[in-house]
Parts: C-alpha cells; structure tokens; sequence
C-alpha cells in the first residue's frame, strides 16, 4: 500500500461516562498521558506542564528514550487540544494529535485524531501509517478506564 492509499488523517470516537472537564485534565497533564496511552510510545513527562494556552510546549520523554516539544496548536479549555510534536529544537515536521470532548448524554463523546496530511519526510511515513483508528480508540479506552474509575476531583491537580 502507498501513500497515496492511505488515509492521511485518522480518527477515532466513543462516549465516555465521565464528565468532559475531567477527561480533559487528564489529555492537558503530559504527567498523567503515560497511564492511557494506547500506542504505548509516552513513558513519562515532568510534573507541572498543564497546557494552559496556545502556544504552550510541553516536553515529553518516548518509551525508546527520544524526547519530543509537543508544541499546542489548538486550545479550547474543557473542550478541545491539539499538539505538533517535534524533536527539541527543531520545527515540527507535520503532524497533529487531537482530541475533542463533546458533552452526549450522561458522558462525553471523545473524538481522537491523528493528522499526518503535512508531514512530507518519506522517512516517517511508515510510524504515520501503523497509527490507524485503532490505535486511537485503544487510547480513548485506556482514558475511559482511568477516569471512569476515579472518584470525583481525583487526578485533577492544582494550578
């Protein structure tokens, strides 16, 4: 299959039973991504990088030991985020990890999108292609059991 074959941007949705504000202090914490990572690629980040703003550049640690500046594109607290990774220093090569939270019934839809339709280095189109709809929905689960079996307030930490 090429390129040329393969969706360049993917996504993934289902009703969470938790409220939208605290499913999003779980994806705005790089401290907490680790814990539900679908892809299990994030093996830690600092403590005290909460995105706040666009513009904001969170760093986290791979599991194959590389680093990567996430850098926030799209912010709407509560509702939506969206980073570039890309090694320190360096522009982001192209793609985009999404997540937006929309209040449904008693829970919260939570859609997942991986958007890799700028990323233009051939040498990273192979990773771009193995991140498919069920790579997302397996991070959307893994969020779900961690804030479905929270009590209330807990994991949300201070400002």
């Amino acid at each position: 299959m090429t390129d040329v074959d393969v969706p360049r941007v993917v996504q993934a949705s289902r009703v969470v039973a938790a409220p939208a504000e605290r499913l999003f202090e779980q994806i705005a914490d790089p401290a907490l991504q680790p814990a539900w990572d679908g892809n299990d690629n994030l093996a830690e980040a600092a403590p005290g990088q909460r995105v706040r703003a666009e513009g904001d550049v969170f760093t986290m640690t791979l599991t194959n030991g590389q680093v990567r500046e996430n850098h926030v594109v799209e912010l709407e607290e509560g509702r939506r985020i969206a980073w570039r990774p890309a090694v320190p220093g360096e522009a982001p090569p192209g793609h985009l990890w999404r997540w937006e939270l929309e209040p449904e019934g008693a829970g919260t839809r939570v859609t997942h999108t991986y958007d890799w339709s700028d990323l233009h280095d051939a040498s990273r189109h192979a990773r771009a292609r193995a991140t498919g709809p069920a790579q997302l929905l397996a991070s959307i689960d893994r969020l779900a059991r961690v804030v479905e079996g929270e009590a209330p307030g807990a994991g949300v930490q201070g400002s």
